[in-house]
């Protein structure tokens, strides 16, 4: 090697390394260390007086148990919260005051409830199609009367759904379907990372930009820090796609990272729209492998319920817009499917408010449930209330089969998970675990006539604090293709059983039992 090319390797390496140490995320994080340190500098200034303090703290610490006892909190959480106010008065006081006070995301919650209630109406209920399900008694209307409270999610007949057991299948639908746009196309992802799926996506959206094609591109904004450059939105401004970060890392402290945007979601035109886990990623169509296979699963669906999705994504894209626009995007696609069965139910969950959606239909399917529920998910972190209805349903005789990964992407959830094992197990509830790899699916099925094929994950992130989404199924054909789909996994996972779970590894037991105290603030 030459006197020149070492010269240049080396000055490579030096910009590489200067533009790392220069980098966004490197300065976000000494911003950070830096307010932290305050913050414990003057809590250090404050100890040298604790004699002073003492009956204060005493005072102090009961009267946050007692507001902890009377607050409006999730039961779980409070026993956590009521630990560390023990343990730590001050310093736990101080965390719980800024979680509690909305500290940097007053705003946004403002925002995002004032786009909620000027829609609440955007889209109207069929009165025929809810006087149908209210009449047959399945709880459907319930829900949906439910559901209301926090948003625009008619109940549509008039749709076809597809069920697609595999990211790879939804793949290749997703750009056929992009091939067809004429008006526009929405994409709200939580992950996007450069790589063959979204290589073979972007040439298609740039081809449609050029022709004209209302093209728009979300991603949350945790993608800019680990995946993507933090000028992403700009460069893909240049191929006349319209883009932005939900909620990019700032260098301050601010509970409003907390809520990220989970959802993942893709509409066309107002008459297709794709719903699921599938992120746009290699992973998610193992074109490569980080944690085994890759188990992930996805709904398309075609006809008037994919307006719901239209709306779902215009309510986050106009957080930021100064006059929102959503017509003429609600406006009817004019697309009747072939063949069309039962009902499709979109439905959103948001953080800001006080009503958990995702939670609460996963519970109400439970709780009607009379032969089965089976369910995929890649995290399994309760709160009591769904842990109760989970060993409710099998005490009662359902058959409650849950599949889990195998093979883990975080160690530490993988241990919360099996912490819930003995008590499920000895409820009656039964557990799987996919030995080829790692499930990602978000799956509900039951008696073969209900399923939910979302981003909604059994975990507290999902349900408390992430903006997420989901397609209700009541009797559409593809729910038999679901449940099939269930089995033909099941079928290549090893059964948690007592034993098993005796001989559980002591790094996972340990592990899981003393973040299981501290769950609800992760």
């Amino acid at each position: 090697m030459d006197k020149e090319t070492i010269v240049r390797l080396a000055n490579k390496k030096k910009r590489g390394l200067l533009s790392l140490v220069f980098s966004r995320f490197v300065i976000v994080l000494l911003l950070l260390i830096m307010q932290v340190a305050l913050l414990v500098g003057v809590y250090g200034w404050l100890i040298e007086y604790v004699s002073l303090f003492a009956a204060f703290m005493a005072v102090f610490t009961l009267l946050m148990i007692i507001y902890l006892f009377n607050c409006d909190m999730d039961a779980t959480a409070k026993l956590t919260w009521l630990l560390m106010i023990a343990l730590f008065p001050l310093p736990a006081a101080c965390f719980l005051s800024f979680t509690q006070s909305n500290a940097g995301h007053n705003k946004i919650k403002k925002r995002v409830a004032e786009l909620i209630e000027s829609t609440k109406e955007a889209i109207p209920q069929s009165e025929e199609v809810i006087r149908q399900v209210r009449e047959d008694g399945s709880g459907v209307a319930a829900l949906a009367e439910y559901l209301s409270r926090g948003g625009c999610f008619p109940v549509f007949e008039h749709t076809e759904a597809t069920y697609f057991p595999l990211g790879e299948k939804k793949f290749e639908a997703l750009l056929e379907e992009l091939r067809k746009a004429q008006q526009y196309i929405f994409m709200e992802y939580f992950i996007i990372e450069e790589g063959y799926m979204w290589g073979k996506i972007l040439e298609v959206l740039i081809e449609k930009a050029k022709a004209g094609v209302d093209v728009r591109v979300m991603y949350d904004g945790m993608c800019e820090v680990m995946l993507l450059p933090s000028d992403y939105t700009k460069r893909l401004a240049g191929q006349g796609i319209k883009a932005k970060a939900f909620s990019p890392i700032r260098p301050v402290l601010s509970s409003h990272y907390n809520y990220r945007d989970h959802r993942k979601i893709l509409v066309i035109d107002g008459k297709v729209a794709f719903n699921g886990g599938v992120n746009l990623a290699d992973e998610y169509i193992n074109r490569v492998e980080k944690f085994g296979h890759w188990k992930d699963t996805a709904v398309m669906i075609k006809g008037e319920a994919a307006k719901s999705f239209a709306l779902l994504f215009l309510q986050m894209w106009n957080i930021d817009e100064k006059t929102p626009e959503f017509l003429p995007y609600l406006e009817d696609g004019g697309y009747r499917p072939e063949h069309e069965s039962g009902y499709v139910m979109p439905f959103g969950d948001c953080p800001l408010d006080e009503d958990k959606a995702g939670e609460a239909v996963y519970m109400d399917i439970l709780n009607r449930a009379n032969d089965y529920v089976h369910i995929m998910t890649p995290y399994l972190i309760l709160d009591g209330e769904l842990e109760a209805s989970l060993k409710y349903a099998a005490q009662r005789g359902v058959d409650v089969k849950l599949i889990l990964p195998g093979v883990p992407d975080k160690k530490a959830a993988y241990a919360l998970a099996k912490s819930h094992y003995q008590t499920l197990i000895n409820a009656g509830v039964k557990i799987y675990e996919y030995t080829p790899g790692f499930v990602h699916a978000k799956v509900f099925v039951s008696d073969d006539v209900k399923a939910v094929v979302g981003t909604i994950n059994l975990d507290y992130r999902s349900l408390y604090h992430h903006f997420e989404c989901g397609t209700f199924l009541y009797r559409t054909d593809c729910i038999a293709e679901i449940e099939k789909d269930f089995q033909d996994t099941l079928a290549k996972c090893r059964r948690v059983t007592q034993e098993s779970i005796k001989k559980e590894k002591m790094s996972y037991k340990l592990m899981g039992g003393f973040l299981k105290f501290i769950a609800p603030l992760m």
